[in-house]
């Protein structure tokens, strides 16, 4: 008697969780190629800023020319909500997979134009002016690109691990940020003196154009997501008007998620834009250690950022949340008491002890951009909350922060900045979020 061949299904199971988790890696790489894309211009416009600053503004006073140029950035996030919520009514429209199709390609065509934009010697007013309308259409773009890459990831991954696999769209971000650091190290090497100032830093901004085209062919080649199809019944269940039904149904999670970001976007954008311009404008350090002091310390937070998602998928979104605002109050004025000494090593240890927040935030903030919404409207409601307050303090916090240190005279008035983010965040993740980590991708989520 022949033995009974083995059900279909136990032979078919393990392929199937193979093809699952092949599938996971490419929405993953998909996703993400945006986010480094976005980071990349955002982190080598921010360490090129000082260089920047008297190609676009009259150099007669210094402080003023990198602050405006810092301003630039702040302007035009402020139209990243209109353009996120344009783009997440469409993400919930037709599909997360055809806006983030267009989102990368525009994203990459505007960072590489700034690399065209004449001098102000040249042009005059035009040419600041002409370097905001693209970082406003870069802005506008990118503010639906993230969320819907984050939607677009968590809701290929497994229930169980989402913070781990949002976690490596987190680590897109500071593989963005590491490499425009990097980039612009290697072109202030490459490139010296007025050969920089006056062409040099054009350069790498070209690079985001072939990154684009690559986001683009990973893109076409993986399908919609299968929670969004799911939710929406394969395209004949979509909401008509995504925004108003956000606001209508989702306007307390809206805020939690507001209140929770901001911390995390001061405290950031503090770290990888401001920080460096301070060791090397402020302290007097060579500029390359300022870079390189920086980019050590992102490259040592990129590997602790999956363990941090691992842990959250364990014991839970809020404790990590609420262990992040606790240490930003606690160690970022010991992080600029070390870094005050001055030295390359004091400035490397600063950032090191700056990360600790940043281990128990990032990776968190980042998936409950999607698990606190419904799928349903996801990329409306998620592109409202984002934009209107990460984004925005994203851009400003450069600005505020050089404008706070350049009128108070200490590094410590942005310590109060940020202190108040962060016990802003405490309140609202202590009393109003809902815990999210073990519920229901596609249901409604309401703070309590």
């Amino acid at each position: 008697m022949s033995a009974a061949a083995p059900p279909t299904a136990a032979v078919g199971a393990p392929e199937d969780a193979a093809q699952k988790r092949k599938a996971i890696r490419r929405a993953i790489g998909a996703g993400s190629i945006g986010n480094f894309v976005e980071q990349f211009d955002y982190g080598l416009y921010g360490y090129m800023a000082p260089i920047m600053a008297p190609v676009f503004f009259p150099e007669s006073d210094k402080s003023v020319a990198v602050i405006s140029t810092y301003a630039i950035v702040a302007i035009s996030c402020l139209f990243r909500p209109l353009g996120g919520t344009l783009v997440g009514r469409w993400g919930d429209r037709a599909g997360r997979k055809k806006a983030l199709l267009y989102t990368i390609v525009v994203m990459g065509v505007a960072t590489a134009m700034i690399g065209l934009v004449p001098t102000y010697h040249a042009i005059g007013i035009l040419a600041p002016l002409l370097l905001l309308l693209l970082r406003v259409v870069q802005g506008m773009v990118s503010g639906g690109e993230y969320v819907g890459a984050v939607a677009f990831v968590v809701e290929w991954a497994e229930p169980n691990r989402r913070a781990y696999y949002t976690s490596y769209a987190s680590n897109s971000c500071f593989l963005g940020i590491l490499a425009g650091a990097g980039t612009a190290a290697l072109t202030s090497w490459v490139f010296q003196g007025p050969d920089l100032e006056s062409w040099g830093w054009r350069v790498p901004f070209f690079l985001a154009l072939p990154l684009s085209l690559v986001g683009l062919w990973l893109r076409r080649h993986i399908a919609e997501s299968p929670e969004f199809v799911r939710a929406t019944e394969g395209g004949t269940n979509v909401v008509k008007a995504p925004i108003r039904e956000a606001l209508r149904s989702q306007w307390r999670p809206i805020l939690v998620y507001c209140g929770v970001s901001i911390m995390l976007a001061i405290l950031s954008y503090t770290w990888v834009t401001f920080y460096p311009e301070y060791l090397t404008g402020t302290l007097g350090l060579p500029r390359w250690m300022g870079l390189a002091s920086n980019a050590i310390s992102v490259a040592v937070l990129i590997p602790m950022l999956p363990l941090a998602g691992i842990l959250s998928d364990r014991i839970g979104r809020k404790p990590m949340l609420i262990a992040g605002a606790v240490a930003c109050l606690v160690l970022v004025p010991l992080a600029f008491m070390v870094g005050e000494a001055g030295t390359f090593g004091a400035a490397v240890a600063s950032q090191l002890i700056y990360i600790v927040p940043e281990f128990f935030l990032t990776g968190i903030v980042t998936v409950c951009a999607a698990e606190l919404f419904s799928t349903r409207t996801r990329f409306s409601a998620s592109a409202i909350a984002y934009n209107s307050s990460f984004s925005v303090f994203m851009g400003i916090t450069p600005f505020v922060a050089a404008l706070l240190v350049n009128t108070f005279g200490t590094i410590y008035a942005v310590y109060a900045y940020l202190a108040a983010g962060a016990l802003l965040g405490l309140v609202v993740v202590t009393c109003f979020m809902t815990e999210t980590y073990r519920s229901q991708l596609g249901a409604d989520k309401f703070a309590r």
